[in-house]
C-alpha cells in the first residue's frame, strides 16, 4: 500500500512542540516576575488562559486541515491581547528596561501557524499585527523592539515562502509518480498486446489474404484493426480507418502556431498495408518542417503504391535522435532498376528528386535511397533539429516494433 508523504507535516509537529515549550516558558517567566508586577492577578488569569488554550488546541496544529482560519484568528487575538495587556499589568520601569511581554516568545508560534497554513502572505499579515501591538506596548520604537519586530516579520515570511515551495514540489512529485506508474502499466499492457493480440491479428490478415474471397475481406479488417491498435500502444494518434492518404495536423496542443507532433501528421498513413512505428512521446518539430517531412513521407508512399502495386507492404519508422529526426520508409516491392531514377528525371518525373530530396534539402536535411532489385526499396529521410525543436532528454527512444509482411515482429 502506498503511503502519502507530506513535506510540511514535520513543520506542524515542530510547531506543536514549540507552542508547548513556549507556553511553559511563559508560565515560568510569570512566576519569576510575580512580585515585580503591578497587577499580578490579571496577569495570572491571562497566563492560565494561555496555558489552557495551548493544551486544549494541541490537535488543531496537527495538520493544515484541522488548523482552520477561525482557530488562527482566535490564536492571534490571544497573542495580541497578551502583548497589549502587558502595559497594564507590568510597571513602566520594567517595560522600559525591555522585559518580556506576557505571552513572551509564544507569540511567534501563532505567527508561524499562519505561515505554515497560508504561506508568506498570511505570515506577513499576522506578523504585521504582532509588530503593531509590540510598538503600542513599548510606547516608542526602541532598538530592541524594532530588532524583534523585524526578526519575527522576516522569519515568518521566509518560512511561509518555504512552505509554498515545498507544497509545489510535493504536487510535482505526486504527478511524476503518477506518470511513472501509468507509463509502466502502459508498457506492460503494450507487451502483452504485442505478444498476443497483434500477432493473432497479423496471422488472421495473412491467412485471409492467402485464402481469398470473403476471408480476404476479414483479413483486410484484421489488418486495419492491427494498425489502429499498434498506433494506440505506441502513443501515436489513431489513424482514420483504412486510410492510406497523407494528412496534416496541428501541434500537440491543438494550435496551428505551436510545434507540431510529427506522429500526428504521419498517423493517417497507417493502414493494413502500412505499418507506422514511432516513439511513445511527441516528436516535436517546427510546423513547416514537420509538414514538409510528412509530405516527403507521403511522396515515398505514393511511389510504393504506384510502382510496387496496391498489394505491397510498407513500413514507416520514426526515430527521434538528440540532434535529428530520422524517418525510414521501406517496402517489399520489386525495387528500382539501375538507372531508373536518372531516366525518370530526364522524362520530367521529379517525384524523388523534388518531392523527397528537394524538400529535405530545403530544410537543411537529406534523403538517401537504397534499392535492390527484387528486395524492395528503402528511403531514409534525415532532418537536423534546430535548438528550439529539441525534446527533453529521454524522449528520443522508440519502443515501437515493426511487423513483417508475414506478421512476425521485427525491430
Amino acid at each position: 500500500m502506498a503511503v502519502r508523504m507530506s513535506v510540511e507535516q514535520p513543520l506542524w509537529r515542530a510547531l506543536l512542540a514549540y507552542r508547548l515549550l513556549t507556553a511553559g516558558y511563559a508560565v515560568a517567566l510569570y512566576v519569576h516576575a510575580y512580585g515585580a508586577l503591578r497587577h499580578p492577578l490579571p496577569a495570572g488569569v491571562y497566563i492560565a488562559v494561555l496555558a489552557g488554550w495551548t493544551l486544549a488546541t494541541v490537535g488543531r496544529v496537527a495538520n493544515a486541515e484541522r488548523c482552520t482560519r477561525a482557530f488562527l484568528a482566535v490564536d492571534l487575538a490571544i497573542a495580541v491581547t497578551g502583548i497589549l495587556l502587558t502595559r497594564y499589568v507590568d510597571t513602566g520601569a520594567r517595560i522600559e528596561s525591555g522585559s518580556f511581554t506576557l505571552p513572551s516568545i509564544w507569540t511567534a508560534g501563532s505567527v508561524l501557524a499562519f505561515a505554515i497554513k497560508g504561506g508568506w502572505r498570511w505570515a506577513a499579515v499576522a506578523s504585521s499585527l504582532v509588530a503593531a501591538a509590540d510598538l503600542v506596548e513599548r510606547g516608542s520604537p526602541g532598538r530592541d523592539t524594532v530588532h524583534n519586530v523585524i526578526l519575527i516579520w522576516v522569519a515568518s515570511i521566509a518560512i511561509g515562502y518555504v512552505v509554498e515551495v515545498a507544497r509545489a514540489s510535493e504536487r510535482t512529485l505526486a504527478r511524476a509518480l503518477q506518470i511513472e506508474a501509468a507509463t509502466r502499466e502502459r508498457e506492460r499492457l503494450a507487451r502483452d498486446i504485442h505478444d498476443g493480440v497483434l500477432q493473432v491479428l497479423a496471422m488472421v490478415q495473412r491467412r485471409g489474404n492467402q485464402a481469398g474471397g470473403e476471408a480476404a475481406e476479414l483479413g483486410r479488417l484484421a489488418g486495419e484493426q492491427e494498425a489502429a491498435l499498434r498506433c494506440l500502444i505506441s502513443g501515436a494518434p489513431p489513424a482514420p480507418r483504412g486510410s492510406g492518404d497523407g494528412g496534416s495536423g496541428d501541434g500537440p496542443d491543438g494550435r496551428a502556431d505551436g510545434p507540431h507532433d510529427l506522429r500526428t501528421l504521419l498517423a493517417p498513413h497507417a493502414s493494413s498495408r502500412v505499418t507506422l512505428s514511432a516513439p511513445g512521446t511527441p516528436v516535436l518539430l517546427d510546423p513547416h518542417a514537420a509538414a514538409e517531412l510528412a509530405a516527403a513521407v507521403g511522396a515515398a508512399l505514393d511511389n510504393v503504391r504506384r510502382h510496387a502495386g496496391e498489394q505491397a507492404h510498407a513500413w514507416i519508422l520514426v526515430e527521434d535522435e538528440p540532434d535529428a529526426v530520422l524517418v525510414t520508409v521501406r517496402d517489399d516491392g520489386p525495387g528500382i532498376a539501375d538507372g531508373r531514377l536518372a531516366a525518370a528525371a530526364d522524362e520530367g518525373r521529379l517525384g524523388v528528386a523534388q518531392s523527397i530530396r528537394g524538400r529535405l534539402r530545403d530544410l537543411g536535411g537529406g534523403a538517401e535511397l537504397l534499392s535492390v532489385p527484387g528486395q524492395g526499396t528503402e528511403v531514409e529521410l534525415r532532418l537536423p533539429r534546430r535548438p528550439a525543436d529539441r525534446a527533453p532528454a529521454g524522449t528520443g527512444e522508440s519502443g515501437a516494433a515493426l511487423t513483417d509482411a508475414d506478421g512476425r515482429g521485427r525491430r
